[in-house]
């Protein structure tokens, strides 16, 4: 059966990476997707900062609809002439059409790009759908302008541009358990590394759909971590959630990371935070 076939990264799956998703099933009714394992970044020796985990990301696009997603080892066809890439994937695949993004390249030196998809698809035999720039408040949605959002804490419009929350995911793993001491039980996860980091600060989150209040940083107050940690305090909850893997939502940033004179100051600054994350 023939299917509508995807191209792209889509680190993110952001509202442009969307719209070339529903490119491919508004005109084929059932798509696929081919993506890579990891960012092409990598095979260039250089940084891979990444929106979300490959995981999280490929969770996204199967809820959108695509029926099938294939991941490419890019190190395998990073040479290999556009020609020979786009021959491989419609002899294999036999794709109705082949949905791309305005910018979308592939084959070595990137001489596959539109124009060169849009010339072969009576050849090959396929509608090729090329998605225009996706624009907002005159800017181009990118993943490029979401992680410098994200690095700037403009976390209420990189969800925006992202059409869902902004997420950090891990293993709930001890901490010196002083949020309790004070009326405030945190479980504390590991920031991934890969992933593009947010300033310290308290931010506004959910998890499993509860409000919480989440701090990222190296808790001045206390003095007890050599390393940046994620504490969220998940309001109204009581529950035992050591070993588990569990994902935020982070929906806005609250504060900046604060150094206070004692616990019975933090403990008034929390109350505060809590007041403000329900307000949102």
């Amino acid at each position: 059966m023939k299917r509508g076939l995807i191209l792209g990264f889509f680190d993110g799956v952001h509202t442009a990476h969307q719209a070339v998703i529903k490119s491919a099933l508004d005109y084929a009714g059932e798509a696929m997707l081919i993506t890579f394992k990891d960012s092409p970044a990598k095979y260039f020796n250089q940084e891979a900062e990444y929106i979300y985990t490959r995981k999280q990301s490929l969770k996204k696009i199967m809820s959108l609809g695509v029926s099938e997603v294939i991941e490419l080892n890019f190190a395998e066809i990073a040479d290999m002439p556009a020609d020979e890439y786009l021959k491989f994937i419609v002899q294999k695949y036999n794709p109705i059409s082949i949905s791309t993004g305005y910018n979308h390249t592939f084959g070595k030196n990137r001489s596959g790009n539109p124009d060169f998809l849009a010339e072969n698809a009576d050849k090959f035999g396929y509608k090729y759908i090329c998605v225009p720039p996706q624009m907002f408040n005159d800017q181009i949605i990118s993943s490029t302008l979401i992680r410098k959002l994200l690095k700037e804490g403009n976390i209420l419009l990189a969800n925006r541009l992202l059409g869902t929350n902004f997420m950090l995911a891990g293993t709930v793993i001890r901490g010196a358990q002083l949020g309790r001491t004070i009326g405030f039980p945190t479980a504390n996860i590991k920031y991934t590394p890969e992933i593009v980091q947010i300033p310290f600060g308290v931010y506004s989150a959910r998890v499993n759909n509860r409000p919480a209040v989440l701090n990222w940083g190296m808790k001045p107050t206390v003095h007890n971590t050599k390393e940046p940690i994620v504490e969220v305090h998940i309001i109204n909850f009581d529950g035992d959630l050591y070993g588990k893997n569990i994902e935020i939502e982070i929906t806005s940033k609250i504060r900046d990371e604060k150094k206070f004179r004692g616990l019975e100051e933090l403990r008034t600054q929390i109350e505060k935070d809590v007041k403000e994350c329900l307000k949102l």
